[in-house]
């Protein structure tokens, strides 16, 4: 197996008896591991990271095939990778960029295998100049570039 399988499998083991769940695992050309996570339904604490380092190093030895390993949660404002991200964000507010180009600031009402559901303000045509009206749009996530939350204070 492959040091890139090896240690997916063992991040993978990890985060699925802790809580958490991987989003990307990263390697170097010079062996450089960079594994993201997160969780469901709290945030990612250093214990959580800590844990992981120390089951993933038990499990693959530096002395057969040398590496540098770093865990570390997806940040506040990562745009998501996987579908448990946007599964996380329902309810909240998300920055979606899509394939066009076009950048929207919006509700996430809904998130599936195929795409999400949005709600957002946009210009009302031929109401004025500051007539807003709210639309609902579904959308695949093959249509959709990036998106990340948005953090209010």
């Amino acid at each position: 197996m492959k040091l890139a399988d090896t240690l997916k499998l063992a991040a993978e083991q990890y985060a699925e008896g802790n809580g958490l769940f991987v989003v990307s695992v990263d390697i170097s050309k010079d062996n450089d591991v960079e594994v993201v996570i997160d969780a469901d339904d709290r945030d990612v604490t250093l214990d959580d990271c800590v844990g992981m380092t120390g089951y993933i190093q038990e499990r693959v030895s530096r002395d057969e095939e040398d590496y540098s390993l770093t865990i570390g949660s997806a940040g506040l404002t990562s745009p998501f990778k996987v579908f448990r991200q946007w599964k996380k964000a329902v309810g909240t507010e998300i920055q979606l960029t899509r394939k066009s180009g076009e950048r929207v600031n919006a509700s996430l009402l809904s998130a599936d295998e195929e795409g999400v559901e949005i709600s957002f303000q946009r210009k009302a045509e031929g109401k004025g100049a500051k007539a807003k009206e709210t639309v609902t749009e579904h959308l695949l996530y093959s249509d959709i570039k990036t998106a990340k939350p948005i953090i209010k204070f």
